[in-house]
């Protein structure tokens, strides 16, 4: 198992190296082994998922990797009924900010659709983490396109270079991948965007007034830790159901948002550092979405039906997004392109596939239907 140690900016790089045997910092971590580059092998999610290492360009703390995970029905267990033998179009799975992939629903979900399903750990986050490098960080989210372009070139080698590409992006992702479809009109088919980050909380105007102060502490600190701490209601809400919460509903006694999705703690963690320049570049690509993109494909946005962001946890927030501002999202989805669909999910989280299971139903069934309209194309009639 690797070690992570957090860094900032405040280190002394002559200090001298603690002795073997001394205590641990709480921000030390083990996680698992990366994947071989170049070659599949198995994943950490088991059978029928399969992952590999993306090498890329160094950068400023040495080397930078991202890693492919792609699902193989043939082989998955927990395969749908009436899954194809032969995929129509491929997707691409951006994860949000402090997270990783670990949706192995989500693409058995797609793959019933008729999708080859892939996702991507982005630099510095999850598989992709590395010893020395600062957790997530980047100082503009353009820097994922290498990411991005590593991972479909192997996508289009696997899949056929006219191949139909679906983008879906979470949260941070979802921003990450709703600029990236601006840059590139006509490379993908669709977008999907589940509980996209486009605006900060609170209001355009909160943003416009610490943009500034945000960006001369990226330039003075970038790596810095910025004094923010979340409530970790949402890693509660992810591990499942607990005591307080009283008895678990009828029929869901097997369902992982009751029993826990089971995050690899080393790679989500439950209180990750925010840093300036990191923030700065959110910040750039809210104030993008907020002059209006032109996304020429069809988007979903999909979020929940309210958010709870309160100081004190409330039953309610396993209903509820208690991540962002779910009325953020839906007016700021309408900036996105000429055709955009906004799906909102009585009791959906913030990850709206990580929902109580009829939530999910809801959920999936919403994306087969817009499938059909905007994803998969008519069969050809003979003449």
């Amino acid at each position: 198992m690797r070690r992570l140690l957090r860094r900032s900016d405040d280190e002394d790089p002559e200090a001298a190296p603690e002795p073997e045997d001394a205590p641990l910092p709480e921000d030390v971590v083990d996680f698992p082994p990366p994947p071989p580059a170049d070659t599949w092998a198995a994943d950490v999610l088991g059978q029928g998922f399969q992952a590999r290492t993306l090498p890329l360009l160094e950068d400023d703390e040495g080397e930078v990797v991202a890693t492919l995970v792609r699902h193989v029905p043939a082989d998955d267990p927990g395969a749908l009924p009436g899954t194809p033998s032969s995929p129509t179009f491929a997707v691409l799975y951006l994860h949000g900010w402090n997270d990783y992939f670990n949706q192995q629903e989500l693409a058995r979900q797609w793959a019933v659709i008729g999708g080859a399903f892939y996702a991507l750990d982005l630099r510095k986050y999850g598989r992709s983490l590395r010893p020395h490098q600062t957790r997530g960080y980047a100082e503009t989210l353009s820097t994922y396109d290498e990411d991005i372009h590593a991972a479909l070139r192997v996508l289009r080698a696997e899949q056929g270079v006219g191949t139909d590409l679906v983008l879906m992006g979470h949260s941070t992702g979802g921003l990450t991948a709703a600029l990236w479809a601006h840059r590139h009109p006509g490379a993908i088919r669709a977008l999907v965007l589940n509980s996209p980050w486009l605006e900060l909380q609170g209001s355009a105007v909160l943003r416009a007034l610490s943009q500034p102060l945000v960006e001369r502490l990226a330039r003075l600190q970038p790596t810095s830790v910025l004094p923010v701490t979340g409530m970790g209601f949402y890693q509660r809400i992810l591990d499942g159901w607990s005591e307080a919460d009283g008895p678990v509903p009828p029929g869901l006694e097997d369902d992982p948002f009751v029993t826990g999705w089971a995050p690899e703690r080393a790679w989500r963690l439950p209180d990750a550092p925010i840093h300036p320049g990191w923030l700065a570049a959110v910040l750039a690509g809210h104030a993008q979405v907020a002059e209006g993109l032109e996304i020429p494909c069809p988007v979903l946005v999909m979020s929940s039906g309210r958010t709870i962001l309160g100081p004190r946890w409330v039953p309610e927030m396993r209903e509820s997004d208690v991540v962002l501002d779910v009325e953020q999202i839906r007016r700021r989805a309408l900036d996105l392109g000429p055709l955009v669909t906004v799906a909102r999910f009585a009791g959906a989280i913030h990850d709206v596939t990580l929902s109580v299971r009829p939530v999910r139903a809801q959920v999936y069934s919403e994306l087969r239907r817009w499938s059909r309209a905007y994803v998969l194309r008519p069969a050809r009639v003979p003449a």
